[in-house]
Parts: C-alpha cells; sequence; structure tokens
C-alpha cells in the first residue's frame, strides 16, 4: 500500500481565491517543488476533477535565485528546499498547506509579482558606479573579517521572504523592508561603493527608511540565507545618524 499525503493549495487570481487539494505518492527526499510538478504532469484534484495545472515560479532549484518564495504551512520559505516528510513529521499530519505570499501584488496561484523589492534596491542605489571599463589593477584591500560579512551580505537572493515575515511591510507602510537596507549596508561597505554612501543613505533618512523599523526581528528569524537583517539595520542606523549629523553641519557651513 503506497504512503501518500495531500497538497491542500490557495490558488486563483485576486478577487477569486479557492482550496484545491491533491494527493500525491510519498517519496523520499520530495520536495514541494518537486510534488508541484508532478501535479503540473497530471493536475487531477482528489475529487477525480482535471483542472488546470498550478501555477508557481522556480529557477536554480538550490535556494539561489528566491523565486519559488511560498507560504508552506504558514511559513515564508522556498519550495525547492522544504522537503515534504520532515514538514509532515513536524506537523504531525498528512496534509501540507501551500499558499503565496501576501504582502506583494498576486498574479495568478502561488505566483507574486516582486517588483517593488527591485524598485526599493534602485532607490539604496544597491550597485557600485565604475568610471569606465579599463583595467585599473587590484582595487583596495579588504581585510579577512570584512570580506566575510560582505559575503554573507551578498547572499542576499531578493526572494522577499524577509518583507513577508516583517509586520511593519503592509498596505498601510512605505517601510522598503529588511533586504535592500542590508544592501545598502553591502555596498557601503565596499572601499569603491563606500563613495557613493551618501546616495545610499538619504533615502533611508525618508519615510519608509531605516527608523520604520519596528524591530519584531521575525526577518532575521525567516531569512533562508541566515543574513544578520537586524545586525544591519542597526548599522545602517548608524550610519544615517552620523550622516544626517554631516548635512546639518554642512548647511550651517553655507548658510553662514
Amino acid at each position: 500500500m503506497l504512503k501518500t499525503f495531500i497538497l491542500r493549495i490557495f490558488r486563483g487570481v485576486p478577487e477569486n481565491q479557492y482550496w484545491e487539494e491533491f494527493e500525491l505518492e510519498l517519496k523520499p527526499f520530495l520536495n514541494v517543488n518537486a510534488a508541484l510538478m508532478e501535479i503540473q504532469s497530471d493536475p487531477v484534484t482528489r475529487k477525480k476533477e482535471r483542472v488546470a495545472p498550478v501555477v508557481w515560479e522556480q529557477g536554480c532549484l538550490e535556494e539561489v535565485c528566491g523565486s519559488c518564495s511560498m507560504l508552506i504551512n504558514g511559513r515564508p520559505r522556498q519550495g525547492c528546499t522544504a522537503l515534504i516528510e520532515p514538514i509532515l513529521q513536524a506537523s504531525g499530519s498528512n496534509s501540507i498547506t501551500l499558499a503565496p505570499m501576501t504582502k506583494f501584488p498576486l498574479v495568478r496561484d502561488l505566483v507574486i509579482n516582486r517588483d517593488v523589492m527591485f524598485e526599493n534596491l534602485k532607490k539604496v542605489h544597491a550597485w557600485i558606479d565604475v568610471d569606465n571599463s579599463l583595467d585599473h589593477g587590484f582595487g583596495p584591500k579588504i581585510s579577512p573579517s570584512l570580506q566575510e560579512t560582505m559575503y554573507t551580505l551578498s547572499t542576499c537572493m531578493t526572494c522577499g521572504v524577509c518583507s513577508e515575515g516583517c509586520p511593519q511591510v503592509n498596505k498601510n507602510s512605505k517601510f522598503i523592508g529588511p533586504a535592500p537596507i542590508s544592501q545598502a549596508r553591502l555596498f557601503n561597505a565596499n572601499p569603491v561603493g563606500k563613495m557613493q554612501a551618501k546616495e545610499r543613505l538619504h533615502p533611508l533618512m525618508e519615510e519608509g527608511g531605516v527608523s520604520d523599523c519596528g524591530n519584531a526581528q521575525n526577518c532575521v528569524q525567516v531569512c533562508p540565507k541566515k543574513i544578520p537583517l537586524t545586525e544591519s539595520l542597526a548599522v545602517m542606523g548608524r550610519q544615517v545618524t552620523k550622516q544626517a549629523f554631516k548635512d546639518l553641519i554642512h548647511l550651517a557651513d553655507t548658510s553662514s
């Protein structure tokens, strides 16, 4: 007798969402994405109704691209690294619920639009400008400890999980979320990137910037890459304060 489990999926488009259940064979090391692919190949519900295949996103299948972010039993995470058996064991049930993340516009089924995250990265100038394409030789030396910090920060995949877990990110708030603030820290730490630090700090002084963080610390709990997001928020808070004092001094000097 085959052991099975149930995927209960919140499907549909905005203003028309509904639950559908699919029963699948429980296989060793099966993950959520693989289960969705099985449904895609034969989209028949527990009620024996043939339906349209479930729509979701996936890319790398190794928790690097961030595209398969969704709510799995209510927790935001990636489907590619969500193994079915451990989830069932942890819940004590033979059923797993999948739903789209709620802090982003719904497209269809499990697909959401994360454009706002990329717009926020533009807002904080999350890149390093170069003057030309010529080779200038080796760049400034970076200490091993700073290299380690920068590498950790660079693993952000803009998956949106931190924003999904953050209570400050909601329809009534302009808070840009933890990820772009942490990326501003990354590029400000770079010896070349720090020359544009002011361009990154000024947007963080505005409404929706670092002061809008409520310090719930949910972001660091759900981040799949274990990025120290609360540490980044604290670091950027200090940098913003210093920049504000510099701006005041400059204003005083120019007005006198």
